[in-house]
Parts: C-alpha cells; structure tokens; sequence
C-alpha cells in the first residue's frame, strides 16, 4: 500500500508501538469458503467478541509477557534451591559437604526427624 504525500505511518495501526491497543483497535476479516455464498461474504471477528481463553492466549503470546513469566520462573526456582540449601545445612551427613539430590535430601530429612521423634521417646 503506497502512502499519499500528507499521510504519515503513524496513521495505520501496525505503526502504534503498543501491541494490544494494536489489537483492540483491529478487527479480524477473513473469506468465508462455503460453497453456498454465491459472493464470498466477509466476515468480521472484532476483538470484543473473543473469549476470555482467547484473550488469555493472545497476552500469554506477546514477548514482553513471556519475558515476565521467564523473570518469575527464575525467581521461583532460585527460592526453591534456597530452601533446599537450607534443609540441607540442618541435615547430618558423612562426609558434611556431600552433595545430595533433592529426592535424597528429602529422604534424608525424613529419615533424620523420624530419628529425633524416637529419641523424645526415649
């Protein structure tokens, strides 16, 4: 599509730098294929009319989500091993400085509070 001499790029919606304002202003059209309609209507889908999975999907795909999701994933690992390091330093093994697994230390943790119930018995 050529440009006329006073119209600018930022006139069309794919020159808007944010994304879903970019969506909410477009409206899908596609050709239906039903041998039926002699003319080929068009049909238009605008955006209002998606479902909530839809929408869900639609943010869930743009780069600036994902890159979130990856920072909170980070987070939430990194949180995760900490805790275990944790666990671990309680735990008495031979020699101190093995390295366990964490299925290992948890069997491990099992195991040692078992002990410690039995010593209270005692």
């Amino acid at each position: 599509m050529m440009l006329s001499p006073d119209q600018t790029d930022s006139d069309h919606p794919w020159a808007q730098s944010d994304a879903e304002s970019v969506l909410n202003d477009m409206k899908v059209g596609c050709i239906s294929d039903d041998p039926g309609d002699g003319e080929g209507k068009i049909r238009t889908i605008a955006t209002q009319n998606l479902t909530r999975e839809e929408k869900r999907r639609r943010r869930r795909a743009t780069a600036k989500y994902r890159s979130a999701h990856a920072t909170r994933e980070r987070i939430r690992v990194e949180a995760f091993n900490v805790a275990f390091a944790e666990l671990r330093k309680l735990l008495p093994t031979l020699p101190p400085d093995k390295k366990l697994s964490k299925i290992e230390i948890l069997r491990l943790a099992i195991c040692y509070i078992s002990y410690l119930n039995h010593v209270l018995d005692v």
